[in-house]
């Protein structure tokens, strides 16, 4: 059936040598991805374009852009409270984002191999029990994916009711977006895709999220041997006037479940019954007295 097949134990959180979470056993596989907790090697990014993304994320704009989107998702996550934090894909370093959470635990979920990641799983099938995550951070993942909808199917899946969903994008537009067009392996390095702000607010709204305002992050100009002169300071008013020199954007979501209060239907309506001991009024009453 597979050619490899190998059971590994239970992952740590981080949270000391007994702090183990038994429900994350799985399997690395050669083949198709079958059954909860398989993971299987195929699909998502290359080792060449893994290479090629690391390499840019080491120059100076690299560096810079990590930075301040580090300290965004700082300020978000420091408002998600709960049990469990999941980061999907790696970006920067394995504990560049998660060493921000608040949960009582967090873990990092990739699907390629020797990237330090908590467990091996695939993107658009994850081994992850449903209803069970407070929070899931996807630093560029639905760019470097096969499929972007099955990955925001499964975390939809994943995410409890009023979970949160924080993702970081490249912006389709302005240098960024230009240099992205016309670069042979894509900008940064490596990206398969860039997704527009208004194409991915639809597909969360289409997923019954409601979705917070954007936050525009990195502004410079592409091009890595400007060096300190093409890039500008974070500030909120860089955000509002200049927002074609911005590279990325932050949307933060959060997943709304309405409960539905079923109604029973009336067969039969109930006939008013007679209260005993009361008068009815009448006409004769009233004229007899008029007659006295």
């Amino acid at each position: 059936m597979y050619a490899e097949a190998r059971e590994k134990p239970s992952i740590s959180y981080g949270l000391g040598a007994g702090a183990q979470v038994t429900d994350f056993k799985f399997w690395i596989i050669a083949g198709e991805l079958t059954g909860q907790g398989v993971c299987s090697r195929v699909g998502g990014m290359s080792e060449e374009q893994l290479k090629l993304t690391g390499a840019w994320l080491k120059t100076p704009l690299g560096r810079w852009c990590l930075a301040a989107e580090q300290r965004l998702v700082r300020r978000v996550v420091d408002t998600i409270f709960g049990e469990q934090f999941l980061q999907i894909g790696v970006w920067g370093g394995a504990d560049s984002f998660l060493r921000h959470a608040r949960t009582q635990r967090h873990a990092l979920v990739d699907w390629r191999d020797g990237v330090g990641a908590d467990m091996l799983s695939e993107p658009g099938r994850l081994a992850i029990a449903s209803d069970s995550v407070d929070a899931v951070l996807l630093p560029h993942t639905l760019e470097l994916t096969e499929s972007p909808h099955a990955l925001l199917r499964e975390v939809d899946r994943v995410l409890r009711a009023d979970g949160h969903l924080v993702t970081l994008t490249f912006k389709p537009g302005g240098p960024w977006g230009l240099r992205h067009a016309f670069a042979r392996q894509g900008y940064p390095p490596g990206q398969r895709r860039i997704i527009g702000e208004g194409r991915l607010r639809d597909w969360l709204e289409l997923l019954s999220y409601d979705v917070g305002p954007r936050t525009r992050y990195c502004h410079a100009l592409p091009f890595e041997s400007l060096g300190r002169l093409g890039r500008l300071s974070e500030d909120a008013w860089l955000a509002r006037w200049l927002p074609l020199l911005s590279g990325g954007y932050l949307l933060r979501a959060r997943k709304r479940v309405y409960p539905l209060t079923p109604i029973r239907p009336v067969w039969k309506r109930p006939r008013l019954k007679a209260v005993g001991g009361l008068v009815e009024p009448s006409a004769r009453t009233s004229q007899s007295r008029i007659r006295q």
